[in-house]
């Protein structure tokens, strides 16, 4: 995979399937490197596999479909370039679709009320005279914020207590057919100082549940429960009572079923490693966990909890895959229905069939419909990238830390005789897992002609709670050991260049990156991107500042010294480049600023790449050309200092004369097979 095929990207959404089961529809979203932007349609897709899937919408940005209970409708999200993702509806008989709303700052997700006449969703109301409500008041214009709570401002949203997250509901026209007929305004059924998320509808259709924090402290603890409101906003009550973090609330007839964190401590932030889990909601508001939440933890992308038949239907992280497991509502042993090296993003179920999103090594992502006894592979979504040959296959492996811990992992190797230049990359979290699902920046790099290594060390998910919790107070210790004991493992095979390794991660890989590269010169450079660095600034700086660093490195002094990256920086020689976003607010960009500093002073070599305009997930989200441009400076860097007779002609260039580049006329940037020139404002 080179760098320009983020072009080839199609990643499937999660699926809605219709009443009857005979179809499913699903958004397939990709990258658009020319207008440097997203682009996504819906497509329908026979859950018995008789024909091929076909686009059925031509809008800029489809996503979010709902059929309704009785399968006349198919709602939707579209949002035109440039602009705000509003629900639209569309007749599944044929017929073009009309938009429903018009919110300033877009709608959420459409829910269908169970009688198929009525929509609920959330949506951002802005405070008059902020986010353009107010022509010619633009943001430096805006009066000042007076913030009273730690829980003020969000990564990838910005502040909130301005643009609350509030239910609404929305009447259709009794003869919707007619398209000259009239629309309700919708109804804003909440109020209030706090967040709404996650709205469902009661069977009877007599009220609503949503998720939010509402309590006395909320905005000091991590503890979201689920209320119920009648859609014309009376009768306010809490649903669920206790110190657990509930999501995705559904029903089962009248038995209501979340997805929640079941404790999270008296103090309501015991976060760490702490598994979500199915749960059914007591009569008295309490939770029963469905699955055991220090074994189990929930890793699907279903914006709801998904009830069929008296049972849920959940993917659970294990060992770098997500499985799918039936769960029944009785207390009943689990059913696996998918388990092996894959990775189930979404389900849904209609008719008697269960669709899921499922990827692997080789795709972000396939339609795959289960039925009793059978399993039916309906989409070729990854076929456009698989077909360049550019798409490698990973190994799985296992190694014994230090003290005899079983470390689990992958090592990607490029074609073609070694030994290979290695790099060994480490994920984010820490409590995330790398699974079995394509990932754009392995296939990148062993494209470029690396041998990747990534393994899923102590501080991981997928593992148990206790594999999670293993490195509390002690970043850096056992998590550390792992990793270096499976890049170890990995070198003694001789397709590896064991003295030839770089070391790369992101956020909380970041600060590995940056920790291990203070306490050893073996690695010939480094890339430490978005990384948590400081505790003490984090806390006062970072959106989770607040309780992150106290609940994973503990409040003594001395220790969250002794976990600190930055505090060991001055002990890095290794050539780094710095990565970071200037609006990511879940590691402020002075983490990022702070170590390039120290490194500039003390004469390393060193480069601060800084993107404007982006948050904390420019690698997964950011906008396409800002994505090409951060593989190209990435292999830019790596061809200076671990070339590859891939790219080892753009790294001599570099190391020669490094020099500024315009951009080509259509704006992309050359294959990382060829001397690369990126477009860039370079400061020396």
């Amino acid at each position: 995979m080179r760098p320009d095929d983020l072009a080839l990207l199609r990643t499937p959404g999660v699926p809605t399937v219709s009443p009857d089961g005979r179809m499913a529809v699903v958004a397939v979203a990709r990258p658009d490197l020319e207008a440097d932007e997203y682009r996504s349609q819906l497509w329908a897709v026979p859950t018995d596999g008789s024909a091929p899937a076909r686009p059925v919408t031509s809008g800029h940005l489809d996503s979010s479909p709902a059929f309704s209970p009785d399968g006349r409708w198919l709602a939707f999200l579209s949002a035109e370039a440039g602009g705000r993702p509003q629900i639209w509806l569309m007749p599944t008989a044929g017929g073009e679709p009309r938009r429903l709303t018009g919110h300033h700052l877009g709608a959420g997700a459409p829910v269908w009320s169970p009688d198929s006449r009525r929509l609920a969703y959330v949506a951002r109301v802005p405070e008059h005279g902020r986010y353009g409500t107010v022509d010619g008041v633009p943001p430096a214009a805006e009066p000042p914020r007076l913030i009273t709570s730690l829980t003020y401002r969000l990564d990838g949203i910005g502040f909130l207590a301005d643009r609350r997250s509030q239910v609404f509901v929305l009447d259709l026209p009794v003869d919707f057919a007619d398209d000259t007929a009239p629309l309700s305004e919708p109804v804003q059924v909440t109020t209030g100082d706090a967040d709404c998320e996650d709205v469902t509808w009661r069977p009877d259709g007599g009220e609503l549940a949503f998720v939010s924090a509402r309590h006395p402290r909320a905005d000091r603890d991590l503890v979201r429960d689920v209320h119920g409101i009648a859609p014309d906003g009376s009768g306010l009550r809490r649903l669920t009572a206790g110190t657990g973090d509930c999501a995705a609330p559904a029903y089962a007839g009248e038995q209501l079923v979340v997805t929640a964190v079941p404790d999270l401590g008296p103090d309501g932030l015991d976060f760490v490693a702490r598994q979500a889990v199915p749960c059914g909601v007591r009569d008295d508001g309490t939770l029963q966990p469905l699955l055991d939440p220090e074994r189990h933890h929930r890793g699907d992308e279903t914006p709801t909890t998904v009830v069929v038949d008296g049972a849920v239907l959940v993917g659970v992280q294990r060992r770098g895959s997500v499985e799918l497991l039936r769960v029944p509502l009785d207390g009943g042993p689990a059913e696996t229905l998918v388990d092996g090296p894959f990775t189930v993003r979404g389900v849904a179920a209609g008719g008697g069939v269960v669709v899921a999103v499922v990827a692997h090594d080789g795709s972000a992502g396939e339609l795959v419909a289960l039925t009793p006894g059978r399993r039916r592979l309906l989409t070729a979504f990854g076929r456009p990238l698989t077909e360049t040959g550019r798409v490698h296959r990973v190994a799985e492996r296992t190694a014994a830390a230090p003290d005899g811990y079983p470390v689990h992992g992958w090592v990607t190797v490029p074609p073609g005789p070694g030994p290979h230049p290695v790099l060994l990359t480490i994920h984010g979290g820490p409590f995330t897992q790398y699974s079995w699902k394509l990932f754009d920046e392995t296939q990148t790099y062993v494209s470029a002609g690396y041998a990747v290594v990534q393994c899923n060390p102590r501080g991981s998910a997928g593992y148990g709670a206790a594999h999670g919790r293993a490195i509390r107070g002690g970043w850096g210790g056992l998590d550390a050991d792992d990793v270096l004991a499976f890049l170890d493992a990995a070198l003694e095979d001789p397709a590896l260049d064991a003295e030839r390794v770089g070391i790369m991660g992101g956020s909380y890989g970041g600060y590995l990156t940056a920790l291990l590269i203070g306490r050893t010169g073996r690695f010939a450079g480094a890339v430490v991107e978005r990384a948590f660095l400081d505790p003490v600034s984090f806390v006062g700086s970072s959106d989770i500042g607040w309780y992150f660093p106290d609940q994973y490195l503990g409040s003594d002094p001395e220790r969250i010294a002794g976990q600190s990256a930055l505090a060991a920086a001055h002990a890095i020689t290794t050539p780094t480049l710095v990565v970071h976003s200037e609006e990511d607010w879940r590691c402020p960009v002075e983490q990022g600023a702070r170590l390039f500093v120290e490194l500039q002073r003390r004469g390393v070599p060193s480069e601060f790449l800084l993107f404007p305009g982006e948050g904390h997930e420019l690698s997964r989200s950011g906008r396409p050309k800002h994505r090409l441009a951060r593989f190209e400076h990435i292999l830019r860097w790596w061809a200076r200092w671990l070339p590859t007779p891939l790219n080892d002609a753009a790294g001599a260039a570099e190391a020669a004369a490094p020099v500024t580049a315009a951009p080509a006329a259509n704006g992309t940037v050359p294959a990382a097979a060829q001397p690369m020139t990126v477009p860039t404002t370079r400061v020396d």
